[in-house]
């Protein structure tokens, strides 16, 4: 199964408070509905995605996984859920290109632009599925991740958290990670690091995710 740093990062920093039904969009290989359902073992997950063969994919790891009575993979366009389940969180690795040459491969276009789900659409529909005490949790590039809080605050969400990631100390942030939420509070704001001086990851970076990772 295919294992991007952004996915292990989001997985490992997302945190919610006893929850009971979780969301994953745009699930792909079912990651992190895995890493979630490793980390919550009282929450069911709802993986979801509009790619068939992410969901054949996700299907196939779900199925093989200690976790496989507690998540539900489903082929479908999040903006069409019409159960009335709420959701204590939502996680998300959305699509970030938002103009410019769709990618040769179609499945890697689907993935990345957001053509197929634009990040309005992406609020909305978080919006109506989550609980009013929950927490929607993305990772986005810097300048994206920018213009999705922005986006995000002018709907009348508040930003709850933010870590910004930089690849080493010498370097600027490149990536996002943030929590936003329905209910107004002080975001509390961190950094970090992932690889140390010495090439190695860091401390830091390792204490997040060495849970997910056998040689850590």
């Amino acid at each position: 199964m295919p294992v991007s740093t952004d996915g292990i990062l989001l997985g490992a920093w997302a945190n919610f408070s006893m929850p009971e039904h979780l969301l994953d969009i745009g699930c792909g290989t079912g990651l992190l509905s895995l890493m979630l359902a490793q980390r919550f073992p009282n929450a069911t997950i709802q993986a979801v995605d509009i790619d068939p063969v992410a969901i054949k994919d996700a299907s196939y790891n779900v199925a093989h996984s200690p976790w496989q009575h507690r998540i539900d993979v489903t082929h479908g366009d999040i903006t069409c859920i019409t159960n009335n389940l709420k959701y204590s969180g939502i996680i998300c690795n959305p699509p970030y290109f938002n103009s410019g040459e769709q990618s040769a491969n179609q499945r890697r276009a689907t993935a990345r632009h957001t053509d197929s789900l634009t990040h309005e659409q992406l609020l909305d529909a978080c919006w109506q599925l989550l609980c009013e005490l929950g927490e929607a949790c993305f990772v986005l590039p810097k300048v994206e991740g920018e213009q999705f809080i922005q986006q995000a605050l002018k709907k009348g969400w508040y930003l709850h958290r933010i870590c910004r990631i930089q690849a080493t100390n010498n370097k600027a942030c490149n990536r996002l990670l943030f929590a936003i939420g329905k209910q107004s509070r002080e975001p509390s704001e961190s950094v970090l690091v992932i690889h140390s001086e010495g090439g190695g990851y860091s401390r830091d970076f390792i204490a997040l995710t060495r849970e997910f990772y056998l040689k850590m």
